[in-house]
């Protein structure tokens, strides 16, 4: 795709604006969500989305299409996992629910930004270096295994980054919540609040799942273009879902082992295109593996549609299933 700058520019302001707006609307009222409001704004955002697909289908032909759907739907279920760690540091910071849309609101700007420099570096690598889809891959399969093994989310799960427990160390604290308010004074000293260890903690730890995110979206698209808007409206539209399918996150209990499922292919396919492009000289003498298939977008998206609705279906088929028997016993 050759985009031009007009467009990328077009790109980047329509979505600070949007993101401009809500902090300003947000940070101004602090309130818990209702189930209306956050209902309104998912529609709104997934449906934002889906037109902007079908105009890069329409415009730029059906496999850039394809690769964008395929690529909002995998940053989508990657971002709906994530909700369970975000869920487990709301709950052990004990961020009072009026101020948690502020904080994911915060932390999803970090990250937008941090995965924009991702996108960036990831882009340059590949144009440079075929050979880095190989590990892209590997690591995508690693990722998928480590997944299907620790399926279980609970709060031992959750492991403070780094820089968090830096900032815990070093910086001066309160333990006094100043509204939404990232620092405040406390006998004429400037502390941080707990706000600001909260936005910390959300920003950092949806960059440690950018590492996996972004080399699965290369795996279905090498358009930076694409990648940065799919994570734009995967994004935008996480933090209705943390208030909209808190209790449901509980229901899908295979979603950890669906995702899995939907690496591997990932990563499969990744080695697949890397061995089709070879230019390692270790690996068939520096030739292109010809008997290497590259697996078409069309093929990416059935067998991602698939792999959600097949776990989801099982996920919710098992609740049911437990539910009654609870019900049975009771």
């Amino acid at each position: 795709m050759d985009i031009p700058l007009w467009l990328w520019a077009t790109t980047i302001v329509v979505t600070v604006g949007f993101l401009l707006f809500d902090v300003l609307i947000v940070g101004r009222r602090p309130h818990e969500p209702s189930t209306k409001e956050v209902t309104r704004d998912l529609i709104g955002y997934v449906g934002a989305a889906i037109v902007f697909g079908i105009a890069v289908w329409v415009l730029a032909g059906g496999r850039y299409g394809g690769e964008f759907f395929a690529g909002w739907l995998t940053e989508y279920s990657l971002s709906i996992d994530n909700l369970f760690i975000f869920i487990i540091i709301m709950t052990k910071l004990q961020v009072p629910r009026q101020y948690q849309q502020t904080a994911l609101l915060i932390g999803i700007v970090i990250a937008l930004v941090m995965r924009g420099i991702f996108i960036g570096v990831g882009a340059a690598a590949i144009n440079q270096f075929s050979w880095v889809f190989y590990l892209f891959g590997l690591f995508l399969i690693y990722t998928a295994f480590k997944l299907a093994k620790d399926d279980d989310h609970d709060d031992s799960q959750y492991d403070e980054p780094r820089i968090v427990r830096f900032a815990r160390d070093h910086l001066k604290a309160s333990t006094e919540w100043n509204g939404v308010k990232l620092f405040s004074r406390e006998g004429g000293a400037r502390v941080a609040t707990p706000m600001f260890i909260v936005v910390l903690s959300l920003g950092m730890t949806d960059l440690l799942f950018a590492l996996d995110s972004i080399p699965a979206i290369y795996g279905l698209t090498k358009e930076p273009y694409l990648v940065l808007t799919a994570n734009v409206f995967a994004l935008m539209g996480l933090r209705q879902l943390y208030f909209l399918i808190g209790d449901l996150l509980k229901r899908l209990v295979y979603l950890s082992y669906g995702l899995a499922v939907l690496l591997a292919f990932i990563g499969a396919k990744l080695i697949l295109h890397a061995m089709h492009e070879n230019e390692l000289p270790f690996v068939n003498g520096g030739e292109h593996i010809s008997w290497a298939p590259d697996i078409p977008i069309w093929l990416s998206l059935v067998a991602i549609v698939g792999i959600l609705g097949v776990t989801t279906v099982l996920s919710l088929a098992k609740d049911a299933r437990d539910r009654r028997q609870e019900s049975s016993t009771s």
